[in-house]
C-alpha cells in the first residue's frame, strides 16, 4: 500500500515535497542553525544542499510507501516545516519533524506527530520510533505526548552533525508499537 501524498489534519497540510520547494524550504527551515540545532541531518549551507534532500525525498517515495512530507498551514498555505516516515523495513520506521521557528510553540508538532502516528498504522508499521537528544525538552514532551514510551538511550552513539559533526553523543530512543483495536 502506497501512502497518501496529500494528507490533511484540523490545521495543517502535509505533502510529498516537490523539486520547486527548494528556495523555500531552504529559507524557512533547513538553513536556520536554531531549527536544526537536534536535528539528525547537517543544517543546509546552499540551496543545493536541499535539492540534494528533495532527491532523496524522491528516491525514498520510489522505494518505500511514504517519505518526508512538507507541512503548510491549511489557512494561509504557508510553509511552516517537514515530517514524515523513514523505513527501516516493511514494519518498523522512524519519525521527526523539523519547524521554522515562528511555528514553534503554536501545537504543530503534536498534531503532525499524531498523524504520522496514524499514517504508520494504516500502513502496517509495527513499531514506529523517534530518535531524539537529551536536552530537547520541548520534543521529549511532544513524544511522550503523543504515546511514545522512552525505551532509554540508544546503545550506539548518536551524531547530531550541528553540535559537534565529529563527536557522538548520547541519544534518546522513545517508540511505539502498534496494537490493535479490541473487537467488541
Amino acid at each position: 500500500m502506497k501512502a497518501p501524498e496529500i494528507i490533511k489534519t484540523s490545521r495543517l497540510i502535509l505533502r510529498r515535497p516537490l523539486a520547486g520547494d527548494a528556495d523555500l524550504i531552504f529559507s524557512r527551515y533547513s538553513s536556520d542553525p536554531n531549527v536544526t540545532k537536534y536535528l539528525g541531518w547537517p543544517r543546509h549551507h546552499t540551496v543545493d544542499d536541499t535539492r540534494s534532500f528533495l532527491a532523496f525525498s524522491d528516491a525514498e517515495w520510489e522505494r518505500w510507501p511514504a517519505g518526508p512530507y512538507l507541512v503548510e498551514s491549511a489557512a494561509a498555505h504557508q510553509l511552516l516545516g517537514s515530517t514524515g516516515l523513514a523505513f527501516q523495513s516493511q514494519v518498523i520506521a522512524a519519525t521527526g519533524y523539523a519547524f521554522a521557528r515562528d511555528a514553534w510553540g503554536c501545537g504543530y508538532a503534536t498534531e503532525v506527530l499524531n498523524a504520522m502516528v496514524g499514517l504508520a498504522w494504516d500502513l502496517e508499521i509495527e513499531r514506529l520510533y523517534a530518535l531524539c537528544h537529551p536536552a530537547n525538552v520541548a520534543s521529549v514532551h511532544v513524544l511522550e505526548k503523543c504515546g511514545f514510551r522512552n525505551e532509554g538511550f540508544t546503545p550506539d552513539l548518536h551524531r547530531f552533525p550541528n553540535l559537534a559533526p565529529d563527536d557522538p553523543g548520547e541519544c534518546l530512543c522513545f517508540a511505539r508499537r502498534y496494537e490493535p483495536a479490541a473487537e467488541a
